[in-house]
């Protein structure tokens, strides 16, 4: 049996997670404002080649196409019914990409895209309740651990940390946005993510997404020199530029980004990836660089 996810960042080895889902996705020709999940029910040949490429590029750990499958969120894609399908389809896309080389499967599990009350509509016992639904979808079908990523909100990351909790003892990854630099939309600074999410049963904590190289970079220090835990580290390939028909590019290189991971590691992340604008090609660079 290979070895476990926590067993293998206690021996101290360097991870290598995947790249990013939606930007590759729409360069295979995932429509503008058409959901991920979407295409795990319609295409799911494409989703099974992006986890494939990543796979080949070098990682060792893919995230399911769910970052959006809480029931809350798919009901701007009017698939909220089907939440518990959306999710164990993705896994078992997964596993049919990640089986053939023991590559590890992470379930996915991002925001519900509202702000709890007092300062949004979202009652915290209906995000406990998504969350919830969601987590025991993906563990049921057999993921080997779970991340929740891309949170901004304290309220709301203690909420999914709830529900994964009450239905899983899966290895849990809590990965936040630092998306103004080293604080969170909601002002939230990796110390503060690191003292009050720590001792809620969460094995690693992380920072993904974000803004350019150098803020995600300035972040990690933060959170190093606040946790003990194990760091996930997923930066976005620099700051997205607007091409002439509004779609976002991303300028760092492959090159470039592989480069830069070295000093990820040396600032004490110990799995590492790319979020936005991440291909394969950026994995593979990052894979050789941090794998010598």
């Amino acid at each position: 049996m290979a070895a476990s996810f926590l067993d293998r960042l206690r021996t101290g080895e360097v991870l290598v997670a995947d790249g990013a889902t939606g930007t590759n996705l729409q360069q295979r020709g995932l429509g503008r404002g058409v959901s991920s999940e979407r295409w795990v029910l319609d295409n799911p040949d494409q989703i099974v080649r992006l986890h494939a490429d990543f796979i080949e590029s070098g990682a060792d750990l893919i995230l399911t196409s769910t970052f959006g499958a809480t029931s809350i969120r798919l009901e701007q894609s009017g698939l909220a019914a089907r939440t518990a399908e959306v999710n164990r389809k993705a896994v078992n896309l997964a596993r049919q990409a990640a089986e053939p080389s023991g590559t590890l499967v992470a379930g996915s599990i991002g925001p519900t895209g509202h702000l709890l009350k007092p300062l949004g509509p979202l009652e915290e016992a209906d995000a406990v309740a998504a969350f919830t639904a969601q987590a025991q979808a993906l563990t049921a079908a057999g993921v080997d651990l779970l991340v929740i990523e891309t949170q901004f909100d304290l309220g709301e990351a203690r909420s999914a940390i709830k529900g994964v909790r009450s239905v899983s003892n899966l290895p849990l990854v809590v990965s936040f946005s630092y998306d103004r630099g080293t604080r969170t939309m909601m002002g939230v600074r990796p110390a503060s993510m690191a003292a009050e999410l720590a001792d809620l049963g969460v094995d690693v904590l992380g920072i993904n997404c974000g803004r350019s190289l150098e803020d995600n970079l300035k972040a990690l220090g933060e959170l190093r020199s606040s946790t003990i835990l194990p760091i996930w580290f997923k930066p976005n390939a620099g700051l997205p530029v607007l091409d002439e028909d509004a779609n976002p590019t991303y300028t760092i290189s492959p090159e470039q980004m592989g480069v830069q991971a070295r000093s990820w590691i040396a600032a004490g992340a110990q799995i590492v990836g790319g979020c936005c604008g991440t291909s394969p090609a950026h994995l593979a660079a990052i894979a050789q660089a941090v794998k010598k």
